[in-house]
């Protein structure tokens, strides 16, 4: 399956990247230049919905650790949701469930503790 990656934007200011397919070694490098080109840009609120990523490799999980970092370095975060099947296990296992605030609901991670 292709890998995709949909811009929206949120109520708060922060912008919501909607990820569809496999993110892996050769589509990893597009999600990091995304996240990139609205760092550049002033985005601080990065919200990656799940929902339509059917796999995540280890470079996909090392794309969102270094988005999350980069977030952080500019005062801001990135937060995931909506992960299924072998993607939410893949994040639970590794723990960014915990790290990255994860919530399977789509609950609005502003009101989420932490950062």
């Amino acid at each position: 399956m292709t890998f995709t990656v949909t811009q929206a934007e949120r109520a708060d200011g922060g912008v919501c990247l909607l990820l569809a397919g496999e993110l892996d070694l050769n589509t990893a490098g597009r999600l990091n230049d995304e996240i990139d080109r609205l760092a550049a840009d002033g985005v601080r609120r990065l919200l990656l919905d799940l929902s339509d990523l059917t796999f995540c490799d280890s470079t996909g999980i090392a794309a969102f650790v270094r988005g999350d970092n980069r977030a952080a370095a500019d005062g801001g975060w990135l937060r995931v949701t909506g992960a299924t099947g072998r993607v939410d296990r893949v994040l639970q296992v590794t723990g960014l469930a915990d790290v990255l605030i994860y919530q399977p609901d789509h609950a609005d991670p502003a009101s989420s503790s932490g950062r």
